[in-house]
């Protein structure tokens, strides 16, 4: 395990933190990204990611990262022992790289993809070898959060399985695995609870920040269902929902206005420094 080489497609938010889990825990990682300015700012945003999660004792003291390397060359996956695609959550593109990686990887490669509700054997059309195919959903900040929900596929191999359960486990990582359907656990849950949330706050009935203090105090949320939205990206949830609404057809999948509004504006949450709430002054 010591010796495994990670590849991670898609250097954003999901793929920056998953990169950030990898290094942190001794492994070397092979990012892969099509802009140069995306993966110099990745790179950055490890370097400072690490610093956090040791402050945090997120990762374990005096361990020593593993060798981060950054290419524009999809080829460069070819070499890995686990390649994890984690792009952007439109089937359109996660078709197009899976696709391509399976074409480059060594067979019985673990081919996992990071995905919050596009269902495993929809994307197993898109691969060479459907057995090696496994989802997993990692939570953001991946180097802070130790869930991660494995998502197994009707074709996904028992070796996969374990193999990804292992890699989890050396990156200090527990896992629930669940069966294959859109969203799965996680997603089909939460995504329609922050549109709900969405929904009160137009229609007047609370403020955001009611919202998120009732949730907290008297549910126990422990952040509220809007700055989860914020940290997750509107952008992103809005993307999710509507693939579970074209998935399950439940309404309260399909996008509430005030989230259409804010992608409209650009109110994206934490990474564009305003979404439900203005980060823009802790920022500067």
């Amino acid at each position: 395990m010591d010796e495994q080489l990670i590849a991670i497609v898609g250097a954003g938010v999901m793929g920056t933190g998953i990169s950030t889990l990898v290094v942190g825990a001794g492994l070397p990682v092979v990012l892969v990204d099509v802009d140069q300015g995306v993966l110099e700012r990745a790179t950055t945003a490890i370097a400072n990611g690490l610093r956090h999660a040791q402050l945090t004792g997120a990762l374990p003291p005096g361990r020593t990262p593993g060798e981060l390397r950054t290419t524009l060359s999809l080829s460069d996956v070819a070499a890995a022992d686990v390649v994890i695609e984690a792009v952007t959550e439109l089937p359109e593109q996660k078709a197009q790289v899976l696709s391509a990686v399976s074409a480059l990887v060594r067979p019985a490669t673990p081919l996992i993809s990071n995905t919050s509700g596009i269902p495993i054997d929809e994307m197993a059309a898109w691969v060479k070898n459907p057995d090696d195919l496994v989802g997993t959903h990692f939570m953001n900040p991946a180097y802070l959060i130790s869930m991660v929900e494995v998502i197994r596929g009707p074709q996904t191999a028992d070796r996969t399985v374990e193999s990804v359960l292992s890699l989890l486990t050396r990156i200090g990582r527990r896992a629930v695995v669940v069966h294959d359907a859109p969203g799965f656990v996680t997603s089909r849950l939460l995504h329609p609870m922050i549109n709900d949330a969405a929904q009160v706050v137009r229609a007047g009935t609370a403020t955001v920040e009611d919202v998120d203090t009732l949730m907290q105090g008297c549910l126990g949320h422990p952040t509220g269902p809007l700055r989860t939205a914020d940290l997750i990206g509107i952008d992103n949830l809005v993307d999710a929902l509507e693939a579970l609404y074209a998935r399950t057809g439940d309404e309260r999948c399909r996008p509430s206005e005030l989230l259409l509004e804010k992608v409209r504006r650009g109110e994206l949450g934490r990474k564009s420094g305003r979404g439900f709430y203005n980060y823009s002054e802790a920022q500067s």
